[in-house]
């Protein structure tokens, strides 16, 4: 501040002194001070409420985007446990009773509001395969074992996948609003 106020002090004397010449009237050194004391007030007081104006803006960002990536995570498990439980449910058993697959379908749902279309679609596969899962013949304990040990049959691994990506995007860049302007300009 007192690189700006003798920085100050030489501005106002400068434009005092062109005055001064033109209407020949001599300008109180108290007042040149009293006047560089209020303008570096001025300017100093508006530097900091505008540093408090651009944190507060930036934080309430962070914490709108940390809560989203709470809500996602949240949501993306929930769909990844009740997925889960039916596709082994699917590995020995027929579909006897559709409301089996109500909760999973309202978790879908829930995705398709929030979330990617890689996120959507990598769901609805996911939620596709076990569905043909349980209209295929059922497997044997050996044969189950052998999916279980092999991983290469998981119906949940690509959606893992999407919405890890998903979730590390929405961390690094802290952006929530293009994942919803893709959508919007997708499907326009």
């Amino acid at each position: 501040t007192l690189l700006f106020c003798s920085t100050t002090d030489k501005i106002l004397n400068v434009v005092l002194n062109v005055r001064q010449q033109q209407k020949g009237i001599a300008m109180d050194p108290a007042i040149v001070s009293a006047l560089s004391a209020i303008l570096g007030s001025l300017v100093g007081g508006s530097a900091t409420i505008a540093t408090a104006w651009i944190t507060q803006r930036y934080q309430g960002r962070r914490e709108l985007v940390s809560a989203e990536i709470r809500q996602r995570e949240l949501l993306y498990s929930e769909f990844i446990a009740e997925s889960s439980k039916l596709a082994v449910d699917a590995l020995d058993h027929n579909l006897e009773e559709s409301a089996k697959l109500f909760q999973v379908y309202a978790l879908l749902n829930r995705i398709r509001l929030r979330s990617s279309d890689k996120v959507v679609d990598a769901a609805s596969q996911a939620l596709e395969r076990i569905v043909e899962q349980y209209y295929r013949s059922n497997l044997s304990p050996e044969e189950i074992r052998a999916v279980a040990l092999s991983h290469a049959n998981d119906p949940l691994k690509a959606f893992s996948e999407a919405c890890r990506s998903e979730l590390i995007a929405l961390r690094i860049t802290g952006v929530t609003d293009c994942l919803y302007n893709h959508r919007r300009t997708k499907h326009v």
